[in-house]
């Protein structure tokens, strides 16, 4: 009778170790299932919000491109009309419409002078006519520094409201 008092003994603490081991499966799949919902929700939430970064950056950058393609036209075209005006300048002085005249003064100290003039009075100003190759070197000028201002001008407005 002893020996099937442990036998009996041996499956009690059998079905008891095999339903504990099972029980404790069932929680712990019950915990796997829990987390791994979470981590979806969580996974999810992070994919959401890189998302909305990407998005934003994307339209931050399109605002950014269109913003600059305006200042770009408006400066082009600010340039073209200066220098469209510079050649208009240039043609009529080359044409005979108009002249092309430099104010200017010599002072009394001048090595240009004879020693015999008098002192420079501020009346003694007077204009110089330019022609040919002095005026037209005069207008290169003139269309190089429209082109500079420009440039310039595009730099700053670049600066100022692209890289804020």
């Amino acid at each position: 009778m002893s020996l099937w008092r442990w036998i009996g003994l041996a499956i009690l603490v059998g079905c008891s170790v095999f339903s504990t081991w099972k029980v404790e499966a069932w929680r712990h799949g019950k915990q796997l299932a829990h987390l791994s919902a979470s981590y979806q929700v969580d996974l999810t939430a992070i994919s959401n919000a890189a998302a909305t970064q990407a998005r934003q950056a994307l339209e931050r950058q399109q605002a950014t491109q269109k913003a600059l393609a305006e200042l770009d036209a408006k400066a082009t075209t600010e340039k073209a009309h200066a220098l469209a005006e510079n050649e208009k300048l240039r043609a009529d002085v080359a044409a005979g419409d108009r002249r092309l005249r430099i104010t200017g003064r010599c002072g009394a100290d001048s090595s240009n002078l004879p020693h015999t003039t008098s002192t420079a009075r501020m009346d003694d100003g007077g204009t110089i006519e330019l022609a040919g190759a002095s005026g037209r070197a005069v207008f290169d000028i003139r269309a190089g520094i429209i082109k500079d201002r420009a440039a310039l001008r595009g730099l700053q407005e670049h600066v100022r409201k692209v890289c804020q």
